[in-house]
């Protein structure tokens, strides 16, 4: 009786560790491909900082371009004020300004965005790492 009572635990106690193994193992295969796909998204998020920089850059300058032409504008229609074709000029230059100014502060939240997704995409990466490195170094139950 004592033999397969005996039994009868030792068979438990490898069924439950064989089960929190293959759990253990289960866990850690989800975690290395969630891991393997974050990278893959991450690789593409910086793939995509240059162009966005670029962007970003080439919209800041032209604001500064069309700020620059209204204010010359705004200058030569203060030396006659009555001039409607400078007037309308002026009006111009002030709308392409503006415009461009918002497109300028439209590019830089985008950098800024795409930056910001990429920090994230590290943080969820590296907490899944420390997962993964949990899971590889767990031990299963001691029989005793």
């Amino acid at each position: 009786m004592k033999k397969i009572t005996l039994s009868a635990v030792i068979c438990t106690l490898i069924f439950y560790t064989s089960v929190f193994a293959q759990k253990a193992n289960t866990d850690s295969l989800a975690l290395v491909s969630r891991i393997s796909a974050n990278q893959l998204k991450l690789g593409n998020l910086q793939n995509e900082v240059d162009q966005k920089t670029k962007n970003k850059l080439d919209a800041s300058e032209q604001a500064q371009k069309s700020a620059n032409e209204n204010s010359n504008a705004a200058n030569k229609l203060t030396s006659e004020p009555n001039n409607r074709k400078l007037a309308r000029q002026a009006n111009n230059a002030a709308s392409d300004a503006k415009s461009d100014s918002r497109a300028a502060r439209k590019e830089e939240r985008r950098l800024n965005s795409l930056n910001k997704d990429i920090a994230d995409m590290k943080d969820k990466i590296a907490e899944d790492q420390r997962k993964l490195d949990k899971l590889t170094t767990a031990t299963p139950p001691k029989v005793n």
